[in-house]
């Protein structure tokens, strides 16, 4: 009958142990108390415990034993404060990876882009517009859209603008795990390749979802995640007043502005938008000009800057 409670005592105790010492990441931890509550079961099912609704009987030979329950309850909660401290512990000191989400720069510059995941409507406009006002633009591509509207996605970067990755089929990377991230990312690039002859750079996650992992598998291809710290919210129609004043008012040295192709109001928005920033002083490029060249680190707003530069978080 002691058998029993050693077995399981020493089953917690190990747990205990692997987690105090921080031995395990999270996913191992989780996995590991999996096998262990699993042993921990069979060990009870060989004692002839069982569990009846919510409540478990269990058949104690004698009084001595109580003892031994106390023991093996101490242990459970040793365990659940070890496990519960750690992952708490392991959350708050994992450094959470961030794309790019505007540049640090005394110069004042600005970078609009353009997510294409819909359609083309008022497309060639647009690339008027923006040819008449000589701004170029960084254009990030879904793949479902490039393979279903090619010769737009030509057109665009024939007019000197720059391409980038929006994903192949606008997944919530966060979902993925990092090597259905990596295959989606090059499957988009390859099509881009082969309609431009260029290896995109750029990747921006679809919906603005992202994890550690998506941030990894972005840079594992030699690439740079990107996000924008202005939204014109064009996607939720507003009128082309409200966005002028959004980005006109938010903008600012080294912003990277959000506006999606085939929107009206959009369109009708940006000559305003253009001219506005213009008399401020601003000037227009791609995100891939506006990055900073060279080592560079993010702050906690996601904003780049160089490694010349002090981190506020250290010494």
């Amino acid at each position: 009958m002691y058998s029993i409670y050693f077995n399981i005592i020493n089953i917690l105790t190990q747990l205990s142990i692997d987690v105090a010492c921080h031995k395990l990441k999270r996913e191992k931890l989780y996995n590991l108390t999996k096998e262990y509550s699993k042993c921990f079961g069979n060990i009870l099912k060989q004692e002839h415990f069982f569990w009846k609704g919510k409540i478990m009987k269990a058949r104690f030979s004698a009084k001595k034993d109580i003892s031994l329950i106390v023991l093996m309850l101490i242990w459970i909660f040793v365990m659940i404060f070890a496990v519960s401290y750690t992952l708490a512990t392991t959350a708050s000191a994992e450094e959470r990876r961030l794309p790019v989400y505007c540049v640090d720069t005394d110069v004042k510059e600005i970078a609009l882009t353009f997510n294409c995941a819909w359609g083309t409507e008022g497309l060639d406009e647009l690339i008027a517009l923006l040819m008449k006002e000589e701004v170029k633009c960084t254009f990030f591509f879904v793949g479902d859209f490039a393979e279903k509207y090619p010769e737009a996605v030509r057109k665009i970067y024939n007019s000197g603008h720059e391409i980038g990755n929006h994903s192949m089929r606008h997944t919530d990377p966060a979902s993925c795990d990092f090597a259905e991230i990596v295959s989606d990312i090059n499957a988009c690039n390859e099509l881009l390749f082969s309609l431009t002859g260029i290896k995109t750079a750029l990747y921006r996650a679809p919906s603005g979802s992202y994890d550690n992992k998506t941030i990894e598998a972005v840079e594992s291809l030699g690439m740079t995640a990107v996000q924008w710290d202005v939204d014109s919210i064009d996607w939720k129609n507003p009128s082309p007043e409200k966005i002028v004043s959004r980005v006109t008012g938010k903008a600012a040295n080294g912003s990277i502005v959000l506006f999606h192709s085939g929107k009206e109001n959009t369109l009708e928005a940006l000559p305003s938008v253009i001219r506005s920033l213009k008399n401020q002083g601003y000037s227009f490029c791609s995100v891939g000009e506006l990055l900073i060249e060279g080592d560079t680190w993010i702050d906690s707003t996601g904003r780049q800057h160089s490694v010349t530069e002090k981190r506020a978080d250290l010494p």
